[in-house]
């Protein structure tokens, strides 16, 4: 994958400076892992949380002129102006970047394995609002619940 980056780039030392800049515009449980040997699509994945829509979007638009500034263009985004998941790729960098309702429904940190984490920082998760009507679970969630309540049992 390394060699998607110009020869003097270090796809590491790109991936932590998405995280700084995660860090520096208050995103939410900001996660790094290291899946060289895992993925075929990326070497990092940075997996983060804005507070609302306008702050998911401010943290692409950052992490995207960060990015230009290292001489790197995304080969790809998904997530429009009005999305609560933004995808940006960067060949050996994929940033996802989601509203806390979603990031809970689909619980991305859960396809790689705890011991990939080579980063991890920024605000806890907000709490679901009082009085909001919490996003139903996942399947695989769901799952989990009856197995955990048929042990209990």
């Amino acid at each position: 994958m390394t060699d998607q980056l110009p020869p003097n780039l270090d796809a590491e030392a790109i991936a932590r400076h998405c995280v700084t800049v995660c860090e520096e515009r208050k995103a939410a449980d900001i996660l790094l892992f290291d899946v060289r040997e895992q993925s075929i699509l990326a070497d990092f994945y940075v997996v983060c949380s804005g507070t609302s829509m306008p702050h998911v979007r401010a943290l692409a638009e950052h992490i995207r002129l960060a990015m230009q500034d290292q001489g790197l263009a995304a080969r790809g985004r998904d997530g429009g102006h009005d999305s609560q998941w933004i995808v940006m790729d960067y060949g050996v960098i994929m940033v996802h970047i989601l509203m806390p309702d979603l990031r809970r429904y689909y619980c991305l940190e859960e396809l790689w394995d705890k011991r990939k984490v080579i980063y991890q920082g920024g605000a806890p998760l907000p709490p679901v609002r009082p009085g909001a009507t919490p996003a139903p679970l996942p399947p695989h969630q769901l799952a989990r619940q009856d197995e955990e309540r048929a042990e209990q049992e």
